[in-house]
């Protein structure tokens, strides 16, 4: 499917021309004359390849020792799990933070420990990674979350900054004729990219669920990412 390019562009304009210098300047330095300055970006919207998915367990306990332990336990049996349907680029796993911290009470005494541990499974297969992270039941799922393959943020790069470019260019040809110049020559110009693209969003699981049926996958639904690369800069009219 070929990605979707929305062009956005959006000029500030700063014409410093015919200025006129009301006395002598003892360092020689003259502002500079007939110069302007403008922005241009290029929008290309691209499906989200990636699926990030953190699943936690948390335990409580009256001994940190032991709370430890569990979650170790609980962590090495979902890597070994996780592990036997791995496989780069298209899920791989690692684990996340894992905390420990006591509880007080409201006199400031400790009266037990909490403690989570976090395993994070990510890749562009979308089934395999929901499928992996449906069969962990011994973890719940903490964040779902969306972005972009090296590759295909590269690509949509690419093309956003050819469209900022050529935007930039053809602002600072019109813009220079309506100010009664024929041309302009690039003085000084920032490239810089971003991107953005919806939350999210988990279909909520409903209650009383059977145990079959906690082993399916994990319902998710990826979006689109605008990758956006902003061109700014200054010409000289000539």
């Amino acid at each position: 499917m070929k990605s979707a390019i929305k062009l956005i562009v959006s000029a500030s304009v700063l014409a410093l021309a015919g200025l006129a210098v009301a006395q002598t300047n003892p360092t020689g330095w003259t502002p500079p004359q007939n110069v302007l300055q403008l922005s241009a970006s290029g929008t290309v919207e691209v499906p989200q390849d990636m699926l990030s998915i953190t699943l936690e367990a948390t335990r409580d306990g009256n001994d940190a020792g032991a709370v430890q332990s569990q979650l170790k336990q609980l962590l090495d049996t979902a890597l070994t799990e996780a592990r036997k349907s791995a496989q780069p680029g298209q899920l791989d796993v690692r684990t996340g933070n894992f905390n420990l911290h006591p509880r007080y009470t409201r006199d400031g005494k400790t009266s037990g420990w909490q403690g989570t541990a976090e395993l994070v499974l990510e890749g562009r297969d979308f089934v395999r990674v929901s499928q992996v992270a449906g069969r962990l039941s011994s973890l719940t799922v903490g964040n779902i979350s969306y972005g972009l393959s090296r590759e295909a943020r590269a690509k949509a790069e690419a093309e956003a900054q050819t469209t900022a470019i050529g935007a930039f260019k053809e602002k600072a040809s019109v813009l220079a004729k309506d100010f009664g110049f024929g041309n302009y020559t690039l003085r000084e110009v920032s490239v810089n990219a971003g991107s953005s693209g919806p939350s999210p969003r988990m279909m909520a699981m409903k209650s009383g669920m059977s145990a079959a049926s906690a082993d399916a996958p994990v319902p998710v639904e990826p979006g689109k990412a605008n990758v956006v690369v902003n061109v700014s800069g200054s010409v000289q009219l000539r």
